[in-house]
Formats: C-alpha cells, structure tokens, sequence
C-alpha cells in the first residue's frame, strides 16, 4: 500500500514538473557547443542525484539529518519495532551502551506477541520513533533476521531514567 501511494505521488509530481517546465521556458533554445557545453549561462551545474548522497553517508550523519529528540529510555522499552510494510517485527527488551559508547536496542525477533525468540542488537542509528513505534529505517528485514544473537556480557545497560536521542519519523 504505501509503495503504490509513493509510486501514484512521484508520478503526479513528475507529470506536474513537466508542465510547468514546458509553460515557464520562454528563453529560447539552448544551443550545444562542440564537445556538449551548453551556451545557457543560467544553467545549473550537474549535481549527483540525492539518493546517491544519501547512500553515502555514515549512519551517524543519516541519524543527524532526522531531526534527533531527547526521550527517556524507559519510555522506549516494550515498544514495537515495524518493517516498511507496517508489520512488527519484534519489541525493545533492553537499551544499552558498547564498550565502543554506541547506543543499541536489544530487541526480540518475536514469535509469539513478541515472546520467546532470540535477543538482537539494533543501532540506535537505524531506527526512529513514530508516536509509540519505532521504524526500522536502515536495516532491512533480512539483515535484522540474520543478525547475531546479542551477548549481555559485552554491553553495558542504560538505566531507564537516563535520556538519549533518538530520530525522528513520519509516514
């Protein structure tokens, strides 16, 4: 569902770009000079496209970009941890700290309502929360399935009166 409303959007804006393009260009036509520079001096330069600058950069700086928010760690255990089609894919049981000063979520790959299953170390980077859910944003479903089982001796537990920050969300 929400990939057909981000395919029907695109479009609608594609199509509208177009229009308004051809009704704004009253300049003329632009004349290609040997070796393919344009003779337009207003045009802009070519800019890599902004998925391409969005793939590079670290999981530190996407988390920057999201708008991060101060909340309370107690506030984040038990909630739903969602895929991109919506569904949940298990629930926060621990915040934690790595030697490394990360921040990770300790969340269950749930069977049933979120019980039994194994323990998984999420980075705080790769998630965000929306109302009193979290998304998974930079992991895919099958990277969160094969993740290693998370070790409790390796981390240290964030008391749940301590804030961090988490990035925002919206769908």
């Amino acid at each position: 569902m929400r990939t057909r409303c981000v395919i029907v959007f695109v479009a609608v804006t594609l199509i509208a770009a177009g229009h308004v393009a051809q009704a704004q260009d009253t300049r003329g036509p632009i004349v290609v000079a040997e070796g393919g520079a344009h003779s337009d001096p207003q045009a802009a330069p070519t800019q890599a496209p902004a998925a391409d600058a969005e793939e590079n950069l670290s999981p530190e700086e996407k988390m920057r970009r999201r708008f991060p928010q101060p909340v309370r760690v107690g506030d984040l255990i038990g909630l739903p941890l969602l895929d991109w089609d919506d569904s949940t894919i298990g629930y926060v049981r621990h915040v934690v700290r790595t030697p490394e000063g990360k921040i990770q979520l300790i969340v269950n790959q749930g069977r049933l309502f979120g019980w039994g299953g194994r323990l998984v170390q999420v980075p705080i980077e790769a998630v965000a929360i929306l109302a009193r859910q979290l998304d998974l944003l930079d992991i895919s479903v099958e990277e969160f399935r094969a993740a290693p089982a998370w070790s409790a001796a390796t981390t240290q537990p964030i008391p749940s009166d301590d804030m961090i920050k988490i990035a925002l969300s919206r769908r």
